[in-house]
């Protein structure tokens, strides 16, 4: 079953975030770690992450216009954001993917 069409029949809005990484380096995996943390707390069952390893795929940087890595796409929804880094400051993560606003009314 496609992850995406699983959350659609609920009707939330699915979160598609694309993370750019150069290989296995300790930067890359704690931008992986930090994203996973923060999309279990804020986007539970809402979200899908793709990893580009650009190692792998150099060319896939164009497309996004990624200028540095680790490099966090927001896809959907849209208007498309970016955030350079390891991810390692949740809020300017939260800020930056306008996340912040989704968690107003707790507390």
């Amino acid at each position: 079953m496609n992850p995406l069409s699983q959350s659609s029949h609920t009707g939330e809005e699915v979160w598609e975030l694309r993370l750019y990484v150069a290989g296995q380096t300790p930067k890359s995996l704690k931008a992986f770690a930090n994203l996973k943390k923060i999309c279990e707390e804020y986007l539970e069952g809402k979200y899908f992450i793709e990893v580009i390893d650009l190692m792998q795929n150099p060319q896939l940087a164009k497309g996004d216009q990624i200028l540095a890595i680790p490099t966090l796409v927001r896809k959907l929804p849209e208007p498309v954001k970016q955030i350079i880094g390891d991810l390692s400051n949740t809020e300017k993560v939260l800020v930056g993917l306008d996340l912040r606003q989704l968690n107003i009314n707790e507390g």
